[in-house]
Parts: C-alpha cells; sequence; structure tokens
C-alpha cells in the first residue's frame, strides 16, 4: 500500500497541537529518559514504541474506565485506547524530532497507528498493545501491526498519513465520559 501524506510539509508531522503536546513537560521528562540510552534515532523510535505498547495499558484489555486522548494525560495516566497511544507516540517520537504522522485502518470501527519518517519512507507502526493473538513489533523491514484487515470482509487500511488526529476521533474521544460510552460511541469511518 502507498502511504499518502496529508500535506507535503514535513515539519507538519513535527508539530506540537492540544493533543500531539510534545512541548509538555511530561512528555519531555519521559522523552529525555528514553534519549539517555538510546544509541540513535532508530534505537530511540524503538525504545518509545515499546514503551507506550508496554507500559502504556490499553484500557480496554484492563477494563480501565478512564479515557485519555491527549499525549501528556496519556503518559500521566498509563492508559488510552489504540487512538491515545498512537497519540503518546507521536508526541514521543516528535519530541526527538522524528516525523510522525497518525494513521488508520477500519474495521468494526477505526483503530489508530501511527507511521514513523526513516530514509526518505513512511513505516507504520501499532503501540496498541499485545496480548493473546496480537504481536505488534517495530518495524522498518516490513509491517509487523497488531492487525490486518480483510477486504472480503470491508476492513481496509486508510492511506493517509495525517499530520494531527482525524476530527472524527478526537470527537469521539473528547466526548466520552468514560471508556464503556466510548466503546458505544467509536468512529466508523473517517
Amino acid at each position: 500500500m502507498e502511504l499518502i501524506q496529508e500535506t507535503s510539509d514535513l515539519s507538519a508531522y513535527l508539530a506540537a497541537d492540544e493533543v500531539v503536546d510534545h512541548n509538555h513537560p511530561r512528555v519531555r521528562q519521559v522523552a529525555a529518559r528514553l534519549a539517555a540510552t538510546a544509541a540513535d534515532s532508530y534505537d530511540y523510535a524503538r525504545s518509545a514504541f515499546e514503551f507506550v505498547r508496554d507500559t502504556i495499558t490499553h484500557s480496554e484489555d484492563f477494563d480501565d474506565p478512564r479515557v485519555t486522548w491527549r499525549a501528556s494525560d496519556v503518559l500521566e495516566r498509563g492508559t488510552g485506547i489504540c487512538y491515545a497511544k498512537a497519540h503518546a507516540l507521536a508526541a514521543l517520537l516528535r519530541a526527538e524530532g522524528i516525523p510522525t504522522a497518525l494513521c488508520y485502518q477500519k474495521f468494526d470501527v477505526l483503530h489508530g497507528l501511527v507511521a514513523v519518517r526513516f530514509d526518505g519512507a513512511w513505516h507504520r507502526q501499532d503501540p496498541r498493545g499485545n496480548k493473546p493473538g496480537v504481536d505488534a513489533q517495530f518495524s522498518l523491514d516490513g509491517e509487523r501491526l497488531a492487525f490486518t484487515p480483510d477486504p472480503k470482509s470491508n476492513e481496509l487500511d486508510h492511506p493517509v498519513l495525517y499530520a494531527a488526529p482525524h476530527p472524527v476521533v478526537l470527537a469521539a474521544l473528547r466526548a466520552a465520559p468514560d471508556r464503556p460510552y466510548l466503546w458505544q460511541h467509536l468512529p466508523t469511518a473517517l
């Protein structure tokens, strides 16, 4: 699949905003801690991915009712669904100057992940969190995502790389008082 940048301006994929708030002290603190042991930007990106995948719990897997959407809140509370975990990973990567996009897959509902830019190419990564049947890994040599869409079931990979969270996703997160409510109102299309 050919990934399509929403904008040709790469600086958009480094920008901070209300959601991917990589200038926030909490994000900077975690980024600095991860960067201190990284040999290079690739090693940092892998470490940031594994940190979000493995230490930020997927709120559905752990029956956590809290809804997070801002990267700093995800890192502070240590929980979030796929979109929130993607926001946190994007913030950590952008904090260290690694262009990062938000992207989506469509199953029964939308699933959120990121794409990182290395060596002039985009590489999708899924920090959702592993569990039985899910084994997402950081890779620049072929995708190792949590899920693979089945076109026969009308599932698909959206090819657009967004600089900011899609408005449909952000609206659902902001409107949810808790995860059970959010689960009933997850977006099904962009």
